[in-house]
């Protein structure tokens, strides 16, 4: 085969991958002042390689253009010995730099330089095991934006990774990761919150007033099934917190006050911004 042609279908399987990527913009940011010197060397590289991780990652599943960013900030507190091998110990923070964010407590990995960081579905490995798993949960919330439920199949996979992860060797962790994707999939208030918001948002650029007014009312529904469910839930209020002003502002220009008033039940935190559009009308 020529050299041109290599350089050919190099280039377009270059240019696929970042049309298709599911990911777009990366933000990672590890911290590494509580190592020891030698320990800092051994992943001096690990910054970059989560980032080309995160664009080049074989995701499953229907969506491959959403150029999704993601933000990860890997705070490295020490390290243990497993037989030969170095397990880092850290706290994780990553999130789609809006009303996802997820964190981590208790993350462990092993990291080898020399090979960069490659997930096996067949092969539990730490570190891209729970990179992995934390893309496929950024997927599967971002997916129900698009059609109610959307993100079910992103959840199931990451739910097996989780599943893998709890017996292997490095289990540290997992059990929690479990629960947490395990109580997203079932959240189902919290999922039709997100389809509604969007869709609705979609509906009010376009100009199409009443249909976005009944998302607008399916948004308050789901957030009631949230309350009745778990009252006050934790993704729910990032949810909230990343996009009151915009549910706010379209209620206002809506003219509904009613509803306003059930955010500011159903959204306490949020609670002084309802209040002055209503003061307002």
């Amino acid at each position: 085969m020529g050299i041109k042609i290599i350089y050919r279908i190099t280039l377009f399987l270059l240019l696929y991958s970042m049309l298709s990527a599911q990911f777009g913009e990366t933000t990672i940011t590890v911290d590494t002042r509580l190592l020891k010197a030698n320990d800092r060397q051994q992943i001096q590289t690990l910054e970059d390689e989560i980032g080309r991780f995160f664009i080049n990652m074989p995701w499953e599943g229907d969506y491959s253009d959403l150029s999704i960013p993601i933000h990860i900030q890997l705070i490295i507190q020490g390290t243990a010995s497993k037989g030969a091998e170095t397990i880092f110990l850290s706290q994780i923070l990553f999130s789609n730099a809006g009303d996802q964010r997820y964190f981590d407590k208790s993350f462990q990995f092993t990291y080898n330089s020399a090979g960069g960081i490659n997930y096996n579905p067949g092969f539990f490995e730490p570190l891209a095991g729970f990179l992995a798993y934390a893309g496929y949960l950024i997927l599967a919330g971002e997916a129900d934006t698009y059609e109610p439920n959307g993100g079910t199949f992103f959840y199931e996979i990451g739910r097996d990774i989780a599943m893998r992860g709890n017996i292997s060797e490095y289990s540290k962790g997992w059990a929690e990761r479990l629960r947490l994707i395990n109580e997203l999939g079932v959240n189902f208030g919290l999922r039709k919150a997100r389809f509604a918001f969007y869709y609705g948002q979609e509906l009010f650029q376009k100009g199409n007033l009443d249909e976005a007014l009944v998302q607008l009312n399916d948004l308050i529904a789901s957030l009631e099934i949230v309350y009745e469910a778990y009252g006050r839930e934790h993704q729910t209020g990032i949810f909230m917190k990343a996009n009151a002003k915009e549910i706010g502002r379209m209620l206002g220009m809506l003219g509904q006050k009613k509803l306003l008033w059930d955010l500011v039940e159903l959204d306490p935190d949020n609670e002084q911004l309802y209040q002055e559009i209503i003061e307002s009308f």
